[in-house]
């Protein structure tokens, strides 16, 4: 009988997936995403429900924008660094998108202003691309201040969707404009889990993984 632990049979399947986290094929994943999310017919799929509008498509450029920055050379980043000392102000214009775009008058004007969509675009692909090179040298500390920003905001935004009696946004329906709600309150509260449940493991393992005192 065998004894190798699943986890021994699972090693060489994570060494043949390995190349496929390289950067330079996260930035061509990246660019195929972007290109897949520009077509005209995947926008119209996306942009006909309120919540695929911003939570799908949102999040879709988002990380379009996390791949696309992956292969950026090392001089680029040591320059940016100079500008987003500890990850403040990639964080800082990532929650600026986030709080513009989730303005129900922008979700209207997108989907009436060609210029405006590429913007939505644009923004939503740059703060992706900062949220990756601003993450870890943030920190604890600035991570959460980002957080204890964001998620409120996205909490609030989603209950006054909920709450509503009106369509805030003229394009969907006030049903639609709910559950949009519903989805903006478990995201936050999920991500806030999430993170605060990374910080305890990271402290949990960094307390066995320290020497023993003298």
């Amino acid at each position: 009988m065998s004894t190798c632990t699943p986890a021994l049979h699972a090693r060489p399947a994570l060494r043949r997936l390995a190349p496929l986290a390289t950067a330079p094929v996260q930035g061509i994943a990246g660019a195929l995403l972007l290109a897949l999310l520009a077509l005209p017919a995947m926008r119209t799929l996306l942009e006909a429900s309120m919540w695929r509008h911003m939570v799908l498509q949102f999040g879709l450029l988002l990380l379009a924008g996390h791949l696309v920055a992956a292969p950026l050379p090392a001089g680029a980043r040591t320059r940016l660094a100079r500008w987003n000392a500890h990850g403040i102000s990639g964080l800082v214009l990532a929650a600026l998108v986030l709080a513009v775009l989730m303005v129900p008058r922008v979700l209207d004007l997108a989907l009436r202003e060609p210029a405006i969509e590429a913007l939505k675009f644009t923004a939503l692909v740059l703060a992706g691309a900062m949220l990756r090179l601003s993450w870890r040298p943030a920190g604890r500390v600035v991570q959460g201040f980002f957080l204890g920003n964001v998620l409120p905001m996205s909490f609030v935004v989603g209950q006054l969707y909920v709450d509503s009696p009106l369509r805030l946004c003229n394009a969907y329906l006030l049903g639609d404009q709910e559950r949009l709600g519903h989805w903006l309150m478990g995201l936050a509260a999920v991500v806030a889990m999430a993170w605060v449940g990374r910080v305890f493991w990271d402290l949990a393992r960094s307390e066995r993984e320290a020497p023993p005192s003298a």
